[in-house]
């Protein structure tokens, strides 16, 4: 079975280290903390200052958020890394038999509840900033 990309975790955890050490970090730092390669980070730390959410000073390294901790959504962060493809979170198969009346059917029919599931997880996402999260570290 295909997951959500984990680029959306990683993501999450590279802002909230940013936020937690606000001017203290470097690449390798991050990569250490995530437990991936520097290479994974650069990239979406890439995506993320595409997406307005941080800004990243080459040379001397480190990199800051461009907008506060409270006003980060989980949502931001889910569309800032491309977690998905084409805004479908899911996808019906491809080519059913168009003589079979659940072949002929199931897309329509299915489509309208995957569709309102991806958006009552969106409309989640977005209730949660980056500040909610770091207040339940211990």
């Amino acid at each position: 079975m295909k997951q959500i990309s984990t680029r959306f975790s990683m993501a999450v955890h590279i802002l909230t280290l940013i936020a937690v050490h606000p001017n203290e970090l470097t690449g390798d730092f991050i990569a250490g903390s995530v437990n991936t390669n520097p290479v994974v980070i650069r990239r979406i730390m890439g995506m993320l200052k595409k997406a307005g959410l941080v800004e990243v000073r080459s040379g001397v390294g480190g990199a800051s958020l461009l907008k506060a901790p409270e006003e980060i959504t989980l949502l931001d962060v889910y569309r800032a890394v491309d977690v998905i493809e084409d805004n479908q979170l899911f996808r019906v198969h491809a080519d059913p038999n168009m003589q079979c009346p659940v072949g002929r059917n199931i897309e329509l029919v299915l489509q309208s509840e995957l569709n309102e599931a991806q958006s009552a997880m969106e409309h989640r996402l977005a209730q949660t900033t980056l500040s909610q999260l770091t207040t339940r570290f211990k």
